[in-house]
C-alpha cells in the first residue's frame, strides 16, 4: 500500500536522494517545514547534514521542535532521524557549544576524536553489527555495509532497555543506529547504501 512520508525540510539535509529512494520504493513525499503538517503526519524523516547547533536553530525557528514532540508523543507517529537527524534526537549536542536536541532518546552528541585517532571526518563504506535482525535490519545480511559522513556520534546517557542499536567501528566502537516502536536514527545514509539501505528504509516505512 502506497503511503505518504513527510520530510522534515530546514534547509539541512540531503533531501533529493531521499526523496529519489522512497520514491523508488512505490510511496509518496511531502517536504514541508509546515509545523501543522509535521504534527499531523505519522511518518516523519529528519534528513540533516551540517552543525548541530545551526539545526537545532533553525528547527526551533520554524517552530518544528514542538511539532515534532507532539507528533510522537501525542500522536504517535514515528520518525527517522538520518545523519545530523539521528544526532538531533538525543538530548544535548556539543558541536559549537553546547545545546539541547529533540530529547526524543536520552544521550549526549561528542566528537569522535573522544575515540578515534583516525582522520575526520570517518567517510564512506562500513561494516555496521547488529544483535539483532528485525526492525530496521530486517531482511539485510549479516554483513551490512552503510554509507557514513560524519565526526560525531551519540553516546547515551544509560542504556535504553526499549532500544536496539547497532554498532560501526571506527577506532573503536560507536553506536550506528538506534530503534524502538516511534523513534529511530541512523548515523549512516541509508538513501546512499545501495540495497541494503533500501532495504532499511523499506523497513522503516512498513
Amino acid at each position: 500500500m502506497k503511503k505518504t512520508i513527510t520530510i522534515i525540510d530546514y534547509g539541512l539535509g540531503n533531501i533529493l536522494s531521499i526523496q529519489n529512494a522512497i520514491k523508488y520504493l512505490g510511496h509518496k513525499t511531502i517536504l514541508t517545514s509546515d509545523p501543522k503538517i509535521i504534527q499531523k503526519n505519522n511518518i516523519l524523516i529528519l534528513p540533516g547534514v551540517g552543525s548541530f547547533n545551526d539545526a537545532m536553530k533553525k528547527l526551533n525557528k520554524l517552530k518544528i521542535t514542538d511539532a515534532i514532540k507532539k507528533n510522537i508523543e501525542i500522536n504517535k507517529g514515528k520518525i527517522l532521524g538520518i545523519c545530523l537527524g539521528m544526532q538531533l534526537l538525543a538530548k544535548k549536542g556539543t558541536e559549537n557549544g553546547h545545546i539541547e536536541g529533540l530529547g526524543l532518546i536520552d544521550g549526549t552528541i561528542v566528537g569522535l576524536e573522544k575515540i578515534s585517532k583516525k582522520v575526520l571526518p570517518h567517510i564512506g563504506f562500513n561494516l555496521v553489527k547488529t544483535n539483532y535482525n528485525d526492525g530496521m535490519f530486517k531482511n539485510i545480511d549479516k554483513n551490512k555495509y552503510f554509507y557514513f559522513v560524519h565526526s560525531y556520534f551519540f553516546l547515551p546517557n544509560k542504556k535504553n532497555s526499549n532500544f536496539n542499536y547497532s554498532y560501526c567501528s571506527y577506532g573503536k566502537k560507536f553506536i550506528s543506529s538506534f530503534e524502538n516502536r516511534q523513534v529511530l536514527g541512523t548515523q549512516f545514509h541509508p538513501e546512499k547504501s545501495q540495497t541494503n539501505g533500501l532495504k532499511l528504509l523499506k523497513n522503516f516505512i512498513d
